[in-house]
């Protein structure tokens, strides 16, 4: 499998980034053990988790998901060094365990560490922008992290172009490391949080640029087509609300018209698109069964031709 250099980290990376949002969620512990095992069997190699995950479920307190991994990690000796794992802090557990104030990383790096069971994380995300901690506060805290080696790199997620300058230029003026990973949502149907001084600065910067909502909440499977197909998930009414209208059904014809040109699903397309996309090193997808796994895989291996491109890409202005 193709590797792909995460910007500046020394870290490589398969172009697909295996979701653990949903471990602890809508899949238990041994079909997370299924799923992870056939991932990195077929060469992937990149693991995203975030502390929060599953907080939102009845019943959870967060940590589920890097526990799963954990968890998983202990029973599969050797897996450790072939995993890049990709974990976040900063999302409100409590108002006193939150954002990105020294004190809390420090804490909430090492209940992460504990939980997956490692020394190291590869990859450490800002999960949110945090007005109220100064980024020197925050750069400095994984500053320290850096030195005693229990995190190798670290990011941002849902930072805007003004936000991630603003972080690069305090980090050059009092010496302290860069965010060297972005990571905003992105797919074919959202693009304006990427697209343009985000994507224009993550280039200029050789900055690591990993997506999420890839499959924009499963719209681009190509499963929601109808009102009626609302009821086919939990979360298929919000989903049929924001994405099922004009512009999304022609995004949906357009999947069909490449996805039938290449024998491949829709959701396939949707991954091979942002697989090509400039500036992109890798999307971030989710399965809940080895089937959608097996869909995951088959996207690294979709080649669009120019063509193909240029007709999703139009979509925008369409």
């Amino acid at each position: 499998m193709e590797k792909r250099p995460l910007g500046k980290t020394g870290i490589t990376i398969a172009p697909m980034v295996l979701g653990g949002n949903v471990f602890g969620w809508t899949v238990d512990e041994k079909r997370s053990f299924e799923l992870l095992d056939s991932f990195i069997d077929a060469g992937l190699n990149a693991i995203d988790t975030a502390d929060i995950y599953s907080a939102w479920v009845p019943g959870n307190h967060g940590g589920e998901s890097e526990s799963i991994i954990g968890k998983w990690l202990q029973k599969r000796p050797g897996n450790r060094e072939k995993v890049v794992l990709i974990t976040k802090v900063g999302s409100e557990f409590s108002p006193e365990r939150k954002g990105l104030s020294e004190r809390w990383i420090v804490q909430a790096v090492e209940d992460s560490l504990k939980r997956l069971q490692t020394d190291r994380i590869d990859v450490y995300l800002s999960h949110w922008p945090d007005p109220q901690t100064p980024y020197e506060e925050t750069l400095a805290a994984y500053d320290k992290l850096l030195k005693a080696g229990k995190v190798r790199s670290i990011g941002a997620s849902n930072l805007n172009a003004a936000q991630l300058s603003e972080s690069l230029s305090v980090a050059k003026s009092k010496s302290l490391p860069r965010y060297e990973v972005l990571q905003p949502e992105y797919n074919l149907y959202e693009r304006s949080q990427f697209d343009g001084a985000l994507r224009g600065l993550t280039q200029k910067e050789n900055i690591g640029v990993i997506v999420y909502y890839s499959l924009a909440s499963g719209f681009l499977s190509g499963k929601y087509r109808t009102k009626d197909d609302a009821g086919k998930s939990p979360r298929g009414k919000g989903i049929a609300e924001k994405y099922l209208n004009d512009r999304g059904l022609r995004i949906l014809a357009a999947l069909d018209q490449v996805s039938g040109e290449l024998n491949a699903q829709p959701s396939e397309v949707a991954l091979a698109w942002l697989i090509a996309r400039p500036g992109v090193t890798a999307p971030i997808a989710s399965a809940t069964s080895l089937d959608q796994m097996a869909r995951l895989v088959r996207s690294t291996q979709v080649k669009l031709s120019s063509g193909q491109r240029a007709l999703l890409d139009g979509i925008e202005q369409s």
